[in-house]
């Protein structure tokens, strides 16, 4: 793969490479917000929880527009769900490689489109649950409660791995969600 800006970091043979732009990280740590918001924080039962369930959709459709529109590492393109690639990463990974991933590795992308398709169904039911045909209707109450607990699932799960794929590259995720740079370590493969 041809790297196009390179810059080296204050690390001996490190290289900051960016990847993540700013509305990428934007909307994943508002993300973040309304889900802690909106969990923890709000009464259900309140317009507060269903306005942040609003601001919780936008975000999720702006970014689906983004995939499309945005810069190579943001679209759909880059980080396609592939189920069999995932299988071949996670094969990859058991017999030691540590390839870095400009953009999400199959595993990563998998995560990506669940925790989209789960924000997305929480939001549905959530607002179905605002009009009269389902108001009070229990399958709708419960799937809105089961989406928003395989979320949580989803989202332990995805810290998880951004913490063994940071160990195991050498690339710490978290660092280039917040900068926009991933730093890759000299010597590494990137894909």
């Amino acid at each position: 793969m041809s790297i196009l800006s390179d810059q080296h970091s204050g690390r001996s043979g490190a290289r900051d490479i960016p990847v993540w732009d700013p509305l990428v990280r934007l909307i994943h740590w508002s993300l973040l917000a309304t889900i802690v918001v909106n969990g923890a924080l709000t009464d259900v039962e309140g317009d507060l929880h269903e306005w942040v369930g609003y601001v919780a959709l936008g975000l999720v459709a702006i970014r689906l527009v983004w995939a499309v529109v945005g810069p190579r590492p943001a679209r759909f393109t880059a980080f396609p769900p592939n189920p069999m690639r995932a299988i071949r990463h996670l094969r990859a990974m058991r017999a030691g490689d540590d390839t870095v991933h400009l953009s999400h590795n199959p595993l990563g992308a998998l995560m990506v489109y669940n925790i989209w398709a789960t924000v997305l169904a929480i939001g549905v039911t959530g607002y179905m649950m605002t009009t009269l045909r389902f108001f009070g209707i229990d399958w709708v109450e419960t799937a809105h409660e089961l989406a928003f607990d395989w979320l949580m699932i989803s989202v332990a799960l995805h810290v998880a791995g951004v913490a063994l794929d940071s160990w195991r590259s050498g690339v710490n995720l978290v660092r280039a969600m917040v900068s926009g740079s991933k730093r890759i370590p000299h010597g590494k493969n990137v894909e």
